[in-house]
């Protein structure tokens, strides 16, 4: 296992009338983070908050190219972005942390049990799980690998995960007392991370060893 320090490139936040970050996405312009009641759209090169959908959101957010998932409680909602109207309703793994979308599947992480699910997105079926040896906050896919978000007590880490064997290949390690709750891929060379009760979005560079 390769271990780096994160670089926090940049920091969002706190917002105005935001307790936490939960859940984050991207939809290639705008990272939407889940913040209890209703989806952000923020507009990364400006900072400002561009728009919100006003849906439960209380855990992990992710988007499949056309369509938002957004986890509450029990349920994961499958969201129209421009309309905001809700179009199906699936199950949702109990204890879901983060959401991912990738192979045409949801990836669901269980928090306390450190676990992920790879879940059918329209009869929310779990279709093979995944151990890790810590908790599991985010969850996303970049470049065919695996990361999920860790946070226990004040240390809190990105790692990226064999998909089969749960081996933990590379290990972010984030400021102590910096949470990670929410994570996602640009795509490229940026995770996006949720602050939880910091009520921020943390910018953290994929280190250049890592595969890409």
């Amino acid at each position: 296992m390769k271990r780096h320090s994160a670089e926090i490139i940049q920091e969002y936040g706190p917002f105005p009338g935001v307790d936490a970050v939960h859940g984050v996405t991207y939809d290639g312009r705008q990272v939407w983070f889940a913040t209890g009641e209703r989806l952000d759209a923020l507009d990364p090169a400006s900072g400002r908050t561009v728009r919100s959908i006003d849906t439960p959101a209380d855990a992990g957010s992710s988007f499949d190219g056309r369509h938002l998932y957004q986890v509450a409680g029990d349920r994961i909602r499958k969201i129209d972005p421009e309309s905001g109207k809700v179009l199906a309703t699936i199950a949702a793994p109990a204890d879901c942390s983060g959401l991912a979308w990738a192979e045409g599947s949801l990836w669901a992480g269980q928090y306390r049990q450190r676990l992920i699910h790879q879940v059918d997105p329209g009869t929310g079926a779990v279709l093979r799980t995944i151990e890790s040896s810590r908790f599991v906050t985010g969850v996303t896919w970049v470049d065919g690998d695996l990361w999920h978000g860790t946070w226990e007590g004040d240390s809190s880490e990105l790692r990226r995960i064999d998909p089969r064997s749960g081996e933990v290949l590379d290990c972010i390690d984030m400021p102590a007392g910096t949470g990670v709750s929410g994570l996602e891929s640009d795509g490229a060379d940026r995770f996006y991370c949720g602050g939880g009760d910091s009520a921020k979005l943390r910018v953290v560079r994929r280190p250049a060893s890592a595969p890409r």
